[in-house]
Formats: structure tokens, C-alpha cells, sequence
């Protein structure tokens, strides 16, 4: 069996987490705390999330994985790991033999998908992105029980 150019490690305490796609580009790549001064979505009577980033309406969309689907948030696993090397993930293809690690931070089941004014329908490159991509890997790892031999 050739060894495999990308591994990820779960823990066995991995946190749970929705993951919000917001129409924006924030220059920033660090933590905020608290999140909770910037960010209050709320839940809707008719099922719709509203909330408010920078003084613009955002509406959100839950987009549920399948049910056979994990979502994970990875993060590189820290150079010098003991039992694999972190590699550059540029560096990483079939025939190098190098090995990259992604750690595991978080699980979900399901993200939202934010748009400006109104909620994002299929339309919207990332709701359609989500969509293609899902049928697109049912496609290439599911099989047709009949077809089967």
C-alpha cells in the first residue's frame, strides 16, 4: 500500500461547531475574543437567521451535510510532530513520499451560509460550490449496489 500525502489526527475530545461562510474579507488571521461583541446571529419565527457584521444585514442559510458526510476544521499539526514531519502542503505530492498532517479542531454537521440583503439561495457560488461538491464525492466514493459483481 503507498503511503498516503495527507493524514488527519482526531482527538478524542474533537469539539462540536457550526461554521459561518460570511460575504466578507476580514485582514485579519488571529483570534478575537470576544466573539460575542462582534457576532449575534439570531434564529427567526420563520426558520430565517438575521444578524448584523459591521453595520450590514446579513441573512443566513443552514446547509446540512449528508448524512454519511463528517465536516472537520483542521489546522497544520505543529512542525516536529513525533511521529509524522509537517510538511508545506506545496511541497506534498504522490511521488515525494512526504506525509502532511492536519489536527483535527472541530466537528460539524451542518454550516451557514450568509448573504447580504437576503438569504443565499443556489444562486449563490457557495450554496451552488457546497452542492456540486457533495454530488460531485458521492459520485466518486459511493457505488451502485446493483452494479455490483
Amino acid at each position: 500500500m503507498s503511503t498516503p500525502i495527507l493524514t488527519l489526527k482526531s482527538s478524542d475530545q474533537t469539539a462540536k461547531t457550526t461554521p459561518h461562510l460570511l460575504p466578507c474579507r476580514v485582514h485579519h488571521t488571529g483570534p478575537v475574543d470576544p466573539v460575542e461583541a462582534f457576532w449575534e446571529p439570531k434564529q427567526g419565527d420563520d426558520g430565517t437567521t438575521t444578524a448584523y457584521f459591521r453595520g450590514r444585514k446579513l441573512h443566513g442559510k443552514s446547509v446540512k451535510l449528508p448524512k454519511d458526510y463528517r465536516g472537520v476544521v483542521a489546522a497544520p499539526a505543529p512542525k516536529g510532530d513525533e511521529k509524522e514531519k509537517a510538511v508545506d502542503f506545496v511541497d506534498v505530492d504522490a511521488e515525494s513520499g512526504k506525509t502532511a498532517s492536519l489536527n483535527v479542531q472541530a466537528e460539524f454537521d451542518e454550516m451557514v451560509i450568509w448573504g447580504h440583503e437576503a438569504v443565499a439561495d443556489t444562486a449563490d457560488p457557495y450554496v451552488r460550490g457546497m452542492e456540486e461538491w457533495l454530488a460531485l464525492a458521492d459520485q466518486i466514493h459511493g457505488f451502485d449496489e446493483g452494479k455490483r459483481e
